[in-house]
């Protein structure tokens, strides 16, 4: 394979430079381009530079969103989206690119994004186009709002209730059950594992800590160093153990609370 060359369009500095960081480790042999989410100076760029072999494409930029620097600048290459629309938003849309990545973007599924990008270099760029159906996916997002999931019905003292996610503190895991503490203190279980709030929940106010945790950046009280490059942070209303972010995730929990 020859060299790939790989261009970064994002309209947030620390982003880029994770993506870019995570890039080098993963492929350290590729080149790699960090361009302004700007949508005029990414077009003059491309008009007069090679089109890279992959585009790594927010989906908003600074001034305008990734349709607009596509109709202008019509790019040969292929895209991988960054996006942080929850993933059922666009569910619809990850069947017309090669694929998205989910911000705040984890190092696991950027490598995912890669195979899957190499594993379709060797083919005609023209059959890609072909099932590529770029604009018509952008306008339709560009056209909604984003949705994401506000409340949970929830069992409570043998009825039901909603429980408003802008209630919520933080969901944890104990012996396999996932619950929801809110800013009241007071702690309920729901019948989902902690994936699904992942998936549906703002990914710019809830941020999946590790394994175990999922919490609201307004819950966050305090963030300190740990052991082996570790972070632990402290949340309010208090959690009795230790809540603890692996070095892996260390930066981009950091560009998270820097949104």
């Amino acid at each position: 394979m020859n060299k790939i060359k790989a261009v970064i369009i994002e309209d947030e500095n620390p982003a880029a430079r994770l993506l870019d960081k995570m890039l080098k480790e993963l492929r350290p042999e590729w080149e790699i381009v960090i361009l302004p989410g700007i949508v005029d100076e990414a077009v003059k760029w491309f008009s007069c530079n090679p089109h890279p072999d992959v585009i790594f494409l927010d989906i908003h930029l600074l001034n305008g969103n990734s349709f607009r620097f596509i109709e202008q600048a019509k790019p040969d290459s292929m895209i991988i989206f960054t996006t942080a629309y929850d993933e059922y938003a666009i569910r619809a849309f990850s069947v017309n690119s090669i694929d998205y990545l989910l911000k705040p973007i984890h190092k696991e599924r950027l490598a995912e994004s890669i195979a899957k990008f190499e594993r379709l270099y060797h083919k005609e760029i023209k059959e890609y186009k072909q099932l590529l159906d770029i604009q018509n996916v952008l306008q339709q997002l560009s056209d909604n709002a984003r949705k994401y999931r506000t409340r949970f019905l929830i069992t409570y003292r043998d009825s039901f209730m909603t429980l408003q996610v802008s209630d919520i503190a933080y969901f944890y895991t104990e012996n396999k059950i996932t619950f929801a503490k809110t800013y009241h203190n007071k702690s309920y279980s729901i019948d989902i594992s902690l994936n699904k709030p992942e998936e549906q929940l703002d990914g710019h106010s809830f941020f999946r800590v590790n394994r175990q945790f999922i919490v609201s950046a307004n819950a966050i009280k305090k963030v300190e160093p740990y052991f082996l490059n570790k972070v632990r942070i402290q949340v309010e209303p208090p959690y009795e153990g230790n809540i603890q972010v692996s070095r892996e995730r260390v930066t981009a929990l950091k560009v998270w609370l820097n949104y």
